[in-house]
């Protein structure tokens, strides 16, 4: 007879780890269950809960699959260097200096299982217990890194008057003894930039920040996601700490990858641009998890970012799709906001988000439901209009604020267009 693993009634203490049995897991995917079932019954949803690309809407690029396939093919199947292969990490050096204006050492760059590792290898090199991470709300999963690493929260709430990006001002009380600034842009989930000026004030807060403490007290450093740094739109322009503020580079981490720029969320390469005193250890602590990308998938990045052509080629098809798709959603809420309906609407600058507020709060759904909630206002949307969105607080934001992300890259120009109506109809009737 085989054994079973019968679960031991009879203990009372904690099976997990206290780390493990903490951990909240992603409101995201709390609302998917809630897609699937209706997706399951028929309805039309227009799914824009997600931060990822549909194969069937945006396509990694050819070059690349194809290096891909031919890497396998080749055998190269065995372990990489635990902090990537040369010639990625190379590539990513011209990158930088062809389009960024800096070339940082080849020693500096590590490449990573994707742009996550990347973080949370940031977290854990930086980060000791008690230290405090500033970051600003609405902003993705900063409050479970901090969490993992055993971090002290100290959210920057941001609203809609700043286009919901940090501010200098804001900031200067908040980094006093902090161990950590975490921002990004253009930043998840709302879509929206930093402008070289304001980005230029706060990487000279946290040089002078630096330069106020002594000897003995270790630096504040500045995370940088840039993972959607090639989705820019209209007359926005990436900007970046050293570019603004050279005077930032010793105490700045970026954090890149292909995950967003290609379309390539499941090919899991990406890579960190470290100063060259933390980029050792960063790359020791990735090596004993494990975490690096997959070496076939690596030499096949590296060829694509060495071909300009091809990232020229492949960057303008996906700005021009990511943008038809906001630029639907953006003009049909801002129709309803003229026509006296109670949403509004962001402009995009980046990304794939758009962020917008239906202030519905207050009322009662047709069907009897009090909409006393943000997340009461979600699903009334997805039941009444079949559209599936994420409110702000999946992103750190405390309390009812009416506003929801809007995700785009795993829907059609036409699935938007046939939920706009239904949307309206929606907002008309509660």
């Amino acid at each position: 007879m085989p054994t079973t693993l019968a679960m031991p009634s009879e203990r009372t203490a904690s099976r997990p780890s206290t780390l493990a049995g903490s951990i909240i897991g992603s409101e995201i995917l709390k609302i998917a269950a809630d897609v699937r079932a209706l997706a399951a019954d028929g309805r039309d949803i227009c799914n824009l809960t997600v931060g990822d690309f549909s194969p069937t809407e945006f396509r990694i690029p050819e070059p690349l699959e194809r290096g891909i396939v031919e890497a396998l093919r080749r055998g190269e199947t065995n372990y990489p260097p635990s902090d990537g292969i040369l010639p990625l990490r190379e590539a990513v050096r011209a990158l930088y200096r062809r389009e960024l204006g800096f070339a940082p050492d080849v020693g500096q760059v590590i490449v990573t299982g994707g742009s996550r590792p990347g973080i949370y290898a940031t977290y854990r090199a930086l980060v000791d217990e008690g230290d405090r991470v500033v970051y600003p709300t609405p902003s993705w999963n900063n409050n479970h890194y901090v969490h993992l690493v055993g971090g002290v929260r100290v959210p920057l709430p941001c609203d809609a008057s700043t286009r919901f990006m940090p501010t200098r001002a804001a900031l200067e009380p908040l980094v006093r003894g902090a161990r950590l600034l975490a921002l990004c842009s253009p930043q998840n989930p709302t879509g929206t930039a930093f402008t070289a000026e304001a980005l230029r004030d706060i990487c000279e807060l946290v040089v002078e920040e630096n330069a106020r403490r002594g000897a003995d007290e270790r630096p504040l450093f500045l995370m940088y996601d840039q993972v959607y740094w090639t989705l820019t739109f209209g007359g926005v322009q990436h900007v970046h700490p050293i570019a603004v503020c050279p005077h930032v580079a010793p105490y700045t981490v970026y954090v890149d990858g292909i995950s967003k720029s290609l379309a390539a969320t499941g090919v899991r390469v990406g890579w960190i641009v470290a100063p060259a005193d933390l980029a050792g250890p960063m790359s020791g602590l990735l090596g004993h998890v494990g975490a690096w990308a997959p070496k076939a998938e690596q030499g096949a990045v590296a060829g694509f970012l060495n071909d300009t052509e091809a990232m020229r080629a492949y960057r303008g098809g996906i700005v021009t799709g990511v943008r038809e798709r906001l630029d639907l959603l953006y003009h049909g809420i801002e129709a309803m906001r003229a026509a006296g309906l109670p949403v509004e609407a962001i402009a995009p600058e980046g990304a794939i988000y758009l962020s917008v507020r239906v202030a519905l709060r207050g009322r009662v759904a047709p069907d009897g439901t009090r909409l006393d909630s943000d997340e009461a206002v979600r699903g009334y949307l997805l039941r009444a209009a079949g559209v599936a969105i994420v409110p702000f607080q999946a992103f750190g934001v405390a309390g009812d604020s009416g506003w929801f992300r809007l995700s785009v890259g795993a829907v059609s120009p036409e699935q938007i267009a046939r939920m706009l109506p239904r949307l309206r109809d929606a907002v008309i009737v509660a």
